[in-house]
């Protein structure tokens, strides 16, 4: 026998399903829901290290003039520690696209910022032939 509560507040009556609709086994909905949240549990994130939103995953790990991860220092002296990153969820762009100091040749760069926190987390890189990544801050990220 299946009860369950009504959705009024305050209310304590039950209703029961006719016998012919009860039955032992779960909806196959809910267990397809089930087994996709269990399959997401398992996926691995990598994440904005200052809010902890979820910028991208481990399998969008590309690689770019012969490496994934390149170490670059910018005009002022600044080094980063760069991963390259086929598609980046967490993210969006900031300022005018730039080809001026390009650590890619061929490619213009646009600033990446977390869209939780706006914390600087890279750049994007495209080129005219429409071909795009971003350069993420490794140490500006972490892993679930």
């Amino acid at each position: 026998m299946i009860t369950a509560k009504t959705v009024n507040p305050g209310s304590d009556r039950f209703f029961r399903l006719p016998h012919e609709k009860q039955s032992n086994e779960m909806p196959n909905s809910f267990v397809e829901d089930e087994a996709e949240e269990q399959e997401s549990d398992k996926e691995e994130y990598i994440l904005c290290r200052q809010c902890h939103n979820i910028i991208t995953s481990p399998t969008e790990r590309i690689v770019v003039q012969g490496s994934h991860q390149h170490t670059f220092a910018n005009p002022h002296g600044i080094v980063f520690e760069v991963g390259c990153f086929r598609t980046v969820k967490g993210c969006g762009h900031a300022g005018q696209s730039s080809a001026e100091f390009s650590w890619f040749k061929g490619f213009s760069w646009r600033i990446a910022v977390c869209i939780m926190c706006l914390t600087h987390l890279g750049w994007l890189f495209a080129s005219p032939d429409s071909d795009s990544f971003h350069g993420l801050i490794l140490d500006r990220l972490v892993t679930q």
